[in-house]
């Protein structure tokens, strides 16, 4: 996705009254505590990979209290396709606000999958479509109030998205590795910034995702899912989140998340019924911006439709 620099950092400058919010490079994706439940999002290979017409909803307030926080908003609905089901095609919508500035993010999914074994499937998968952008300056508290880099706001400016990912998975493993953009492109049209230096122009980066998990049966009534997700982009610090969940009598699902040097997370869920499932995250910062929120809060939603020739005999835990 396309973004400025540090937006997420300069928003608790913003509520100090500091007068800047804009700098040089590319800030990284959205974040997500509740990953495990929203791959699409990053990973095109996933449309299809719950076998059933599958939709997905997440709602994230990040930092509650601070003015001009992160929210962020996922809609993702996919379904298997093709004679065999072994292709699948999906719609991955994101919404995500930070203080001035507001990314809509609109990609079709698609994936093809070959089988390694009668469990075992290998997913590829292309993701497509637009970003855009608008950031309104006249929220911001600037300590100049002619400050060229501010002057001109960006309306409705559109990129082009185009990310491709791999998915490796069976009844108990998954895995995978992802780039949800491919595309190097300049937010801002440099000739209305004639004294702007380069290096302060936003640039998107490529963003690798790694994910993983695997699930342990530990009785017949509790299923243990240990899971990570590794982030990278270039110019900013390498984002790795480890999580542990358990599912209890295949409804209850709770566990505990980290986010290295970041934050602490508490996770719970319930599956209702065989169609849909509700989950809650709680992020306890552990820096010094803690001071000045009250933690961040995320609510993960799914809805399955199945087929009358389907038949479930457990919930899927991924």
């Amino acid at each position: 996705m396309i973004h400025l620099k540090t937006y997420r950092n300069h928003c608790l400058f913003a509520l100090l009254l500091l007068s800047t919010i804009y700098t040089s490079k590319a800030q990284q994706d959205p974040q997500y505590t509740q990953y495990m439940y929203n791959t699409q999002v990053v990973n095109p290979a996933y449309a299809g990979n719950r076998e059933v017409l599958s939709f997905g909803l997440l709602g994230r307030t990040q930092w509650v209290s601070l003015k001009g926080s992160p929210e962020t908003g996922t809609f993702t609905v996919n379904s298997p396709i093709g004679l065999y089901d072994n292709m699948g095609l999906g719609l991955s919508i994101i919404y995500d606000k930070i203080g001035p500035a507001v990314e809509s993010n609109v990609v079709v999914d698609y994936s093809y999958s070959i089988n390694l074994s009668y469990n075992t499937k290998l997913a590829f998968g292309v993701k497509a479509g637009l970003d855009m952008l608008d950031v309104d300056y006249s929220k911001l508290t600037l300590s100049e109030q002619n400050d060229p880099y501010f002057q001109s706001n960006v309306d409705n400016e559109l990129q082009p998205q185009v990310g491709a990912g791999l998915y490796l998975n069976n009844d108990k493993f998954y895995a995978g590795l992802s780039v949800p953009n491919f595309l190097n492109t300049k937010h801002f049209d440099e000739s209305s910034l004639e004294n702007a230096n380069t290096d302060d122009i936003a640039i998107e980066r490529l963003h690798y995702f790694f994910i993983t998990g695997y699930v342990f049966d530990l009785n017949e009534n509790l299923k243990f899912k240990p899971a990570t997700l590794v982030k990278y982009v270039s110019g900013s610090p390498l984002q790795w989140d480890i999580s542990a969940n358990f599912l209890i009598n295949e409804k209850f699902t709770v566990g505990a998340s980290y986010r290295w040097s970041a934050s602490v997370s508490a996770l719970a869920g319930f599956q209702i019924s065989p169609n849909f499932f509700a989950g809650v995250a709680y992020d306890y910062q552990s820096t010094d911006i803690e001071k000045y929120s009250d933690g961040s809060y995320e609510v993960f939603l799914r809805f399955d439709i199945f087929n009358k020739s389907d038949r479930i005999v457990t919930p899927r835990f991924f």
